[in-house]
């Protein structure tokens, strides 16, 4: 954690989900060091050493770096992704610093799978930590601005980072259940960026690649360097959340980043690439064969709405 002295986020409550760990734990540490309380959220309960005594929490872990750098910050084990544990965790930060300003929600899993062989299970609890746990932190958090803006007869400061990933946009072969969650993930930070604008509270989404135990077999092709920072070091991706939980990011609303090694590459809205009109009062089939047919067969199969090129942005 960097030394306390710039601190935009003094005084300002943060819950940051999945942060014992990789990503999350970096963005624990930044947001610590940029002055605000922090809530270290990762599931799982303290084990048993081998004298009997409890071993302590990645959170804890976590919250422990922080205090010993001088940061003040607390644990929380609930699972994100049940409903009443999200609304614990955020009545929890609002009962211990007295408000919520910043959510960061991080907390996911993978089980990649090609489509045609994966099980229920594996589709449903990835869309559960990821798309449910934002849905669910998200939902009692913008209740809690809500509730203050409407006290305050204006707006509030409150932020709220999304994660969602490159792979919603590259069309991830391997990973249906992971992309379409966290293209869920987009669909839901716009939505909620324009629901709470009103409140002062701004919504963005990151796309993070970073070398965590989450991706170990997704990046374990890439070799770490022997000298300087790795390229899919969280620390490149950290400060960008920094920045958006800021006052500084009041004008950053409703969009999306794709960060990693040092580059942070803000993505463009949807274009429309060609418009059909009928000739009649609607369409039909040899109408549609007339115009389509011959506008694809001109068009490379490979083009379509997958964006693999995002997966090339790299530090110039």
């Amino acid at each position: 954690m960097r030394e306390l002295q710039s601190q935009p986020l003094s005084g300002l409550t943060a819950i940051v989900t999945g942060a014992g760990r990789g990503l999350g734990r970096a963005e624990a540490l930044e947001l610590a060091g940029l002055g605000a309380h922090v809530v270290v959220n990762d599931f799982g309960q303290p084990g048993r050493d081998g004298t009997g005594e409890a071993s302590a929490t990645p959170a804890q872990e976590v919250v422990d770096e922080i205090t010993a750098s001088g940061g003040d910050a607390v644990a929380h084990h609930g699972d994100v992704a049940d409903h009443e544990q999200a609304r614990e965790l955020v009545e929890s930060a609002v009962a211990r610093y007295g408000r919520l300003d910043i959510l960061v929600n991080n907390a996911g899993i993978l089980r990649d799978r090609m489509v045609f062989s994966m099980s229920e299970d594996e589709w449903d609890s990835v869309i559960r930590v990821h798309l449910k746990g934002h849905f669910n932190t998200t939902r009692f958090a913008a209740a809690h601005w809500r509730e203050r803006s409407k006290a305050a007869g204006g707006p509030v400061f409150g932020r709220i980072v999304n994660t969602s990933s490159e792979a919603f946009l590259a069309g991830s072969a391997g990973q249906p259940n992971y992309a379409a969650a966290k293209g869920g993930i987009v669909g839901l930070t716009t939505s909620t960026a324009e629901a709470l604008r009103r409140y002062g509270v701004t919504v963005n989404a990151i796309c993070p690649r970073a070398r965590t135990r989450m991706t170990d077999d997704v990046f374990a092709g890439f070799a770490v360097p022997a000298d300087g920072l790795d390229p899919l070091d969280p620390g490149h991706v950290s400060p960008l959340v920094g920045y958006l939980a800021s006052p500084a990011a009041e004008r950053v609303t409703g969009q999306v980043f794709v960060v990693h090694g040092g580059m942070a590459a803000l993505l463009e809205r949807p274009k429309v690439a060609a418009k059909f009109d009928t000739a009649k009062d609607a369409f039909g089939y040899p109408e549609l064969d007339a115009l389509l047919t011959p506008y694809f067969a001109d068009r490379d199969p490979r083009t379509g709405f997958a964006a693999a090129e995002v997966l090339r942005l790299a530090h110039e």
